[in-house]
């Protein structure tokens, strides 16, 4: 659990609300059904129309890490390095398969099959960096969702104040009706900026923290696995094995 998040989008919202109290106004103002339909009905039609459904949906899904990341697998990668090492070397590279029907790790598996398959090294790295540049663009374009709906909810925002506005225009004769028309034209701007700066930008930010951290280590993995390939030295995967775990202390 990322306690962090939590924490973060707690005090966002809660500076607002004290603040509001402060200033001396009604936490219910801040309440306007229509004005968060505008809001984030419209910003979610804007996204989509953007983006492709299967996108879209792994975006979504991608949401849930910044309270529950995905594990950190940096110690299990760096055992797993030093056994690979160690077998190929004690017994060659087809002892590897057994690494490679165990893994569970789909690009680990990949890495292990083309050395059994013998495949030479820098065809090897070079199907392994294809990999790495096909899964960091789906990725990135999964968290872009959020970085379009940080920039899309604030113009919606100002388009649900101009609705309020046009409703009081046109009620002007009917006093009754005004309130309803200008919390509409407030409410829906503080919606619109407050999500993004909130809600939709952090989330972006921290998910593309998160690829990036992947995205690395499959670097890693890419790289061991080469060093394998050729047969280097020891040290030179020991090396790799340091600069995963001190990658993001």
């Amino acid at each position: 659990m990322d306690w962090a998040s939590i924490a973060g989008l707690i005090l966002g919202v809660a500076g607002v609300l004290v603040g509001q109290g402060m200033e001396g106004g009604k936490l219910s103002s801040l309440l306007q059904p229509a004005a968060f339909a505008i809001v984030v009905i419209g910003t979610l039609g804007a996204v989509l129309l953007q983006t492709k459904p299967a996108t879209f949906v792994r975006g979504l899904r991608m949401a849930r890490w910044i309270v529950a990341p995905p594990p950190d697998t940096r110690v299990t990668l760096a055992r797993e390095i030093g056994a690979w090492n160690a077998t190929a070397k004690r017994d060659g590279m087809l002892s590897l398969e057994r690494y490679m029907l165990a893994s569970k790790d789909k690009f680990n598996a990949k890495g292990l099959r083309l050395i059994v398959d013998g495949i030479h090294p820098d065809k090897l790295r070079n199907l392994l960096d294809t990999e790495i540049t096909a899964y960091e663009t789906a990725e990135r374009q999964a968290v872009r969702i959020w970085e379009s709906a940080a920039g899309y909810s604030p113009t919606i925002g100002i388009l649900g104040a101009v609705l309020g506005l046009i409703q009081v225009m046109e009620n002007l004769a009917d006093p009754s009706k005004l309130g309803a028309g200008i919390a509409i034209a407030f409410v829906s701007t503080i919606y619109g900026v407050g999500l993004a700066n909130l809600f939709f930008y952090p989330i972006a930010n921290k998910l593309k923290v998160i690829v990036t951290q992947h995205v690395h280590q499959q670097e890693i993995a890419a790289a061991v696995f080469y060093d394998i390939a050729t047969g280097d030295h020891s040290r030179v995967i020991d090396e790799r094995i340091a600069t995963l775990l001190r990658e993001y202390d």
